[in-house]
């Protein structure tokens, strides 16, 4: 859901994952790494679904889990400043390309490890870096735009 942006493609992207999974099965050859392999499978078919149905448009993005800045919070802040924020970076978020969100989904969301996250999507781990570094980058970007 967060690296897709709306549940209907989410739905689609598991079950595809899901199905390429069951067919593959045979071509898992390690038991052990079979967490890897399916969050692989499920990474490509979110970013499968993502460049095929690329649309403009507000997009749903639940954020609510996400904390908006690395600050401790602020218990003066009003729920309409936290209404405020929350907004501005789900829109600062959708802006990112699938990819993008892919990286920073595994790493922020999900709590994976750099190690892990190379072997879902099945790149060196100095690429998965280079990659969390951009990703970082252009959500910064995004959300100095979003406060312009």
């Amino acid at each position: 859901m967060a690296i897709l942006g709306n549940e209907a493609d989410a739905r689609d992207a598991t079950q595809d994952a899901l199905l390429n999974a069951w067919r593959g099965i045979r071509g898992l050859h390690d038991p052990e790494r079979f967490d890897a392999w399916l969050g692989r499978i499920h990474a490509n078919a979110c970013r499968s679904i993502g460049r095929r149905r690329s649309r403009s448009g507000v997009r749903e993005i639940p954020m609510n889990e996400l904390p908006i800045a690395d600050d401790p919070p602020n218990p003066a802040i009003g729920l309409a400043d936290d209404a405020a924020q929350l907004d501005e970076l789900e829109r600062a978020v959708a802006r990112l390309s699938v990819e993008q969100r892919t990286v920073l989904v595994l790493h922020h969301l999900d709590h994976r490890p750099v190690a892990d996250m190379a072997r879902i999507l099945a790149v060196p781990e100095g690429t998965v870096k280079w990659r969390l570094h951009a990703a970082r980058e252009a959500l910064a970007r995004s959300l100095e735009e979003e406060r312009r």
